[in-house]
């Protein structure tokens, strides 16, 4: 796994370390990057996200339009403790995700629980799709660490606007248990979400939290990591998904609803990799 030519110490100096306020030197959060390579290892939570201001501009604002796209019900966000992570080929991970629309205690308690499985799991970002809940949120904390560093919920998010210079990085997913591989994204993204209250507000992100979102983010829009990778770095983490396929088949007695053998190429949004 080729983590550490990844992240120079200009870059961690310049974009990460805003972000670490509980933490002391950067000697200590370095060794939580390797975890990284799994950007389904993203989270957040309330307090959870202030930001300094050094690294993002946040604005709350109210009456975020919905327009036609459809609202989860309370069913939709209903789940039981402790949750687990759904792994590749499941359908949940392809199936559409809905809007949130109520914000109250139980979004709260998904989102702890979420926070929970993901350092539970030595993730530093997750998706509700990751979890069997088909909604729009992701929580993350690039240190990794319960009480360290930031926690960051994002609710509804939309990319605003991405870079155009695109960075190379070895990634891995919570979805796809020891697989780790490359994968082009854009260097920074600016956003709109809402927060665990409701609120909405932007956010501009680079570096590490940038990559963490947009990993997370494509989950959300039903695309997988491995969407995104060249023919070349497919190739070469071909029979892992097939075992992933086979274990889907052993465990559920179904056969797998997607199969990397007959895969095509999907079409995924444009910005954040080639596809």
């Amino acid at each position: 796994m080729v983590f550490a030519s990844c992240l120079h110490s200009s870059y961690l100096s310049n974009t990460f370390l805003p972000i670490l306020r509980h933490r002391s030197a950067l000697s200590s959060s370095t060794s939580h990057l390797h975890r990284f390579c799994s950007p389904s290892r993203f989270f957040y939570s309330a307090n959870r996200l202030r930001l300094p201001l050094m690294q993002v501009q946040v604005q709350a604002k109210r009456g975020f339009s919905f327009k036609e796209e459809v609202i989860a019900s309370p069913a939709d966000l209903s789940f039981e403790a402790p949750l687990k992570i759904v792994e590749y080929p499941d359908p949940i991970l392809r199936a559409k995700n809905k809007l949130i629309g109520t914000f109250d205690d139980n979004l709260k308690k998904l989102v702890d629980e979420m926070f929970d499985v993901m350092y539970k799991t030595d993730g530093i970002g997750l998706s509700a799709p990751q979890v069997g809940i088909n909604v729009q949120l992701m929580v993350f904390n690039p240190v990794g660490e319960r009480g360290e560093g930031e926690e960051i919920v994002l609710v509804n998010p939309r990319v605003n606007k991405y870079s155009k210079k695109i960075v190379l990085f070895n990634e891995g997913c919570l979805s796809f248990p020891g697989i780790y591989a490359d994968v082009e994204r854009p260097e920074s993204v600016k956003i709109d979400a809402r927060d665990i209250t409701g609120a909405r507000f932007m956010i501009n992100l680079s570096g590490l939290p940038a990559r963490v979102f947009q990993h997370e983010f494509d989950h959300l829009q039903g695309t997988l990591f491995f969407d995104r990778m060249t023919e070349e770095v497919l190739d070469s983490i071909h029979a892992n998904l097939q075992d992933l396929e086979r274990k889907y088949e052993d465990r559920t007695g179904f056969p797998s609803p997607e199969r990397i053998e007959t895969r095509k190429r999907r079409k995924v949004a444009a910005g954040f990799g080639k596809s």
